[in-house]
């Protein structure tokens, strides 16, 4: 099915990347408050540009998409792209070293794209093949790449200069670029997708305008929480009890490579003098050093990770 194409085809991913690069030269631009956003007024810029485009004609369409589609009609749309790149999750996996839920996801594909009609019916996680949620974005995180600085991608919205690349990375090797020959079915395809997505967000974006004094700031923060969750399979570890102020904060040092002192007081096992003779035993148990095997490991070995890998939220 796949045969040559017209060189703008194939550079069409090329015009977001200039974006990203125009973007990234600002980063002499000095922030205003979160150090994690040192490009602020240029990421305000952009999220406001955004967001008049959603007003203007995104969000209206998925309200017309919405009030037109019946919601078994959007549920099956949303279940064929999301088989669609389920291959993604499977190779994400296994650079990650999680084979077991690579090979979940491979089964997946296989009896979606087959018993459930092209992946319209999501048969796998009725039979207990659960969906992954990896991308290129992690599997640079779980090798030791930091996030780098926040930034707002022009169409893309929130991002990292980490995920903001690999997200170009993904969409220059996307299937409906690369499987699909015929330009108006790939540019169909492509809208069909982002109205769906836009469709499933029109819920949230009504409790986010109630509850954001600052949408961008309010958006920002709810991406660097969601990121944290995602790098750590819904399962992150508590964070420091100076962080308690900013949950989203991502400049943590790798996770197990923490001091003691990253534990909450409460959670430290009472003084020698507190604990009554017979219970002085039982106590120092309690408190021995436990290993915690991150989620997001995969079930890799933790002696493996310590030699080869040092992740970055």
């Amino acid at each position: 099915m796949h045969s040559n194409r017209p060189p703008s085809r194939r550079r069409a991913p090329a015009g977001l990347a200039v974006l990203v690069a125009l973007a990234l030269s600002g980063c002499a631009t000095p922030g205003t408050g979160d150090p994690r956003d040192p490009l602020e007024p240029l990421n305000r810029g952009i999220y406001e540009v955004n967001e008049a485009i959603d007003r203007a004609v995104i969000q209206p369409v998925a309200k017309a998409y919405t009030a037109v589609l019946p919601d078994p009609a959007r549920t099956g749309v949303s279940n064929f792209f999301g088989n669609l790149y389920d291959y993604w999750n499977a190779i994400n996996n296994l650079l990650q070293g999680k084979v077991g839920a690579a090979v979940s996801d491979i089964g997946r594909i296989a009896l979606n794209t087959t018993v459930g009609l092209l992946g319209f019916v999501d048969v796998a996680s009725r039979v207990g093949l659960e969906k992954s949620d990896e991308d290129l974005g992690q599997t640079l995180a779980w090798w030791g790449i930091g996030h780098g600085p926040y930034l707002v991608i022009p169409l893309l919205g929130p991002s990292s200069l980490r995920d903001g690349t690999a997200t170009i990375g993904q969409i220059a090797l996307d299937p409906l670029t690369r499987w699909i020959d015929d330009e108006a079915i790939t540019w169909s395809l492509w809208s069909l997708r982002l109205v769906n997505v836009r469709a499933t967000l029109l819920g949230a974006g009504r409790v986010f305008d109630q509850a954001a004094s600052d949408r961008y700031a309010f958006l920002r923060d709810a991406y660097f929480q969601r990121r944290r969750s995602q790098l750590w399979d819904g399962n992150p570890p508590r964070e420091k009890e100076w962080a308690a102020a900013r949950p989203s904060v991502v400049e943590l040092a790798p996770i197990w490579q923490r001091p003691a002192s990253a534990v909450d007081e409460a959670d430290a096992p009472p003084s020698a003098a507190a604990v009554p003779a017979g219970e002085a035993a039982q106590a120092s148990e309690a408190a021995a050093p436990v290993t915690i095997q991150p989620a997001a490991t995969g079930g890799a070995p933790m002696a493996a990770i310590l030699v080869g890998h040092t992740r970055q939220d």
